[in-house]
């Protein structure tokens, strides 16, 4: 089991930057794939990013291409999400999830996830 903390959510204005961390304990984090999804009022997770156990593979989600960027520090046990040109509609509650296995392969949608953190709130103003 992996317990998982966010941390790094704010307030910004659109235009603006934040960087989102997750902070993992109880396991090392290079034995789980990461992901970062985000819940906005009376819309679906939504996807955001996803990095492999070797941080050989990362993906994002449309909406995000382009602006966000996922990483890990597997010896710091954290991964983070460095997001960049903020807009309103990406405001949201973010939460980092972690899913286990043995290859490097990396999941894009939320089923897959078994440990979650409590998510940090984002809130991008215009």
């Amino acid at each position: 089991q992996v317990q998982l903390v966010e941390s790094g959510g704010g307030a910004v204005q659109a235009g603006g930057s934040l960087r989102l961390s997750c902070a993992a304990s109880g396991r090392a984090l290079g034995s789980f794939a990461m992901g970062w999804f985000r819940l906005a009022p009376g819309k679906e997770r939504e996807f955001v990013a996803a990095i492999s156990r070797s941080g050989a593979s990362t993906y994002y989600g449309d909406s995000v291409k382009g602006r966000f960027t996922i990483s890990r520090d597997n010896v710091k046990n954290t991964v983070y999400l460095q997001m960049n040109s903020l807009k309103p509609e990406d405001t949201g509650a973010y939460y980092c999830a972690a899913h286990g296995g043995l290859s490097d392969y990396v999941a894009t949608y939320s089923l897959r996830y078994q440990y979650w953190g409590q998510g940090t709130q984002v809130t991008v103003s215009s």
